[in-house]
């Protein structure tokens, strides 16, 4: 499985920016998608995961309400909107894909848990 993350920037805070993350290879099992952050100096964060249905989508505390996770299953490509954005939203982008058993608990929070990551896209948020 290949991950393409694209779609990051430069904007002032309570921009939007809209990132894609394009899965390609054996796609025909079901994976979880998250997208992950990493701000400088910081360790990678979770951000938002969404099943395969994109019926269940999961975020973090402190993007719930401004980001939303999105999957285009023909296009085999999950987006994440994210809305008023903030200084402390500056970092690498990621996404990841991983087995449907990360749904157990909160598995889907933990980087470790996914097989699969792409290359991340810079955000840059400035105040």
């Amino acid at each position: 499985v290949q991950l393409q993350a694209s779609g990051g920037g430069l904007v002032q805070a309570g921009a939007s920016l809209r990132l894609s993350c394009v899965v390609s290879g054996r796609t025909d099992r079901g994976y979880i998608i998250g997208w992950f952050r990493q701000a400088p100096g910081k360790e990678r964060e979770f951000v938002a995961a969404v099943t395969p249905s994109g019926v269940s989508r999961f975020y973090a505390d402190s993007v719930k309400g401004r980001f939303t996770i999105s999957r285009d299953g023909a296009k085999n490509t999950v987006s994440l909107q994210m809305n008023s954005l903030k200084p402390e939203d500056t970092a690498v982008y990621s996404c990841a894909a991983g087995p449907l058993t990360i749904l157990r608990g909160t598995d889907y929070k933990i980087e470790r848990m996914y097989n699969y990551w792409g290359q991340g896209t810079l955000v840059t948020v400035s105040s």
